[in-house]
């Protein structure tokens, strides 16, 4: 059976996978994993839609070496935030 927070993260990777902001999901499944744990971290620590879009944003500059525009970190932050939500709420705990 698949403990809670490995859940997590394989949903956090799905999301993260169906972004896909350099193109390589379909070849390399965990090519966005260096996010993992610091968006795990931010949202169990209560970050905003704005500091996620901030942490993606800085990601695809620093570490990527992309350019944001049209990548939309905000709407992909959005994303994060909303899947938080529900599974939050999905769990139990009913924590952010």
């Amino acid at each position: 059976m698949q403990s809670w927070t490995s859940s997590i993260e394989n949903g956090l990777r799905l999301l993260l996978n169906e972004w896909d902001p350099i193109g390589v999901a379909d070849d390399v499944q965990d090519e966005y994993d260096c996010m993992l744990a610091p968006l795990l971290r931010q949202l169990r620590s209560g970050a905003n839609q704005m500091e996620i879009g901030a942490f993606l944003r800085h990601e695809l500059e620093d570490h990527f070496g992309l350019d944001p525009l049209g990548l939309c970190p905000e709407a992909m932050a959005a994303r994060v935030i909303a899947w938080w939500t529900a599974t939050s709420t999905a769990d139990g705990t009913g924590s952010s």
